[in-house]
């Protein structure tokens, strides 16, 4: 009879542990593209931001003058309602993982808390291109119907233009995703978002020591030529002063509240 070796193999505990690949990041932010259209309020945010692209269409088509019926008048037109409502989508984005509470499933899932950061900012980011995409098609559509009806129906539009403002909209959705970062809460951060900016916009309107400084600082004012005509050395100057200031600077503090917040 032979004796049965039951020794086992003695495993070494310095013997590297299996390590799990982390989740790609195309797929974290297709996750965070579907939580920006699944939920209640985004999906109905998406429907009113499309409505209010065609009332610009058709406002623009009635409403206004035969000359001043072109591409480029129906695309600037249209850019209207995205700039307003798509950086609430950016806010939700950022502050539905508190308020919702998922925040312990989000992170225990990708605990990087980086990676999922970058992934809702550049589903943000995705979002606003498509956004911005969309007007062009309703532009397109509406300065036929309005060609045909006796306007001017021209086709002339700088390629600056739409670069400019698809990049607006990029701006925009990216303030209020900060908004969102750094104070983690809908209502405020909504409020934050449109309030402030409307607030130095009117006080660097009526305060003539303030004057020189909103030209630099108010982003409503260095936004405003992105829609109208390729932007000068000066104006690219004052709009990257003004982004930083209402984008860089609300992201990076929020970031880093976002990173190091506890989850509970």
């Amino acid at each position: 009879m032979t004796a049965v070796d039951t020794r086992t193999e003695s495993i070494s505990p310095t013997a590297p542990a299996h390590r799990v690949a982390p989740i790609p990041i195309g797929r974290l932010i297709g996750v965070e593209l579907r939580k920006l259209a699944d939920t209640r309020a985004g999906m109905w945010l998406l429907i009113i931001i499309g409505l209010a692209s065609v009332a610009t269409g058709l406002i623009q088509l009635f409403a206004t003058p035969d000359d001043s019926q072109t591409f480029a008048a129906y695309f600037g037109f249209a850019q209207l309602p995205a700039g307003i409502l798509l950086p609430v989508l950016g806010i939700l984005s950022m502050t539905s993982e508190w308020s919702q509470r998922t925040a312990l499933t989000t992170f225990t899932l990708v605990p990087q808390r980086g990676r999922v950061l970058a992934a809702k900012l550049l589903a943000a980011a995705a979002i606003a291109v498509v956004a911005a995409a969309c007007t062009v098609a309703f532009a397109a559509v509406f300065n036929l119907i309005g060609s045909g009806l006796g306007g001017d129906g021209s086709w002339s539009i700088g390629w600056q233009v739409v670069a400019q403002c698809v990049l607006m909209q990029v701006l925009y959705v990216l303030m209020g995703s900060a908004f969102g970062a750094l104070l983690m809460n809908t209502p405020v951060a909504i409020v934050g978002f449109f309030a402030l900016p409307m607030v130095w916009t009117i006080l660097g309107s009526v305060i003539t020591s303030l004057q020189k400084a909103s030209a630099w600082l108010d982003i409503n004012t260095t936004t405003g030529p992105l829609t109208e005509h390729a932007l000068t050395g000066g104006e690219w100057s004052r709009l990257g002063v003004s982004a930083a200031v209402w984008v860089l600077v609300p992201l990076v503090a929020g970031a880093f509240r976002m990173l190091r917040r506890e989850v509970s």
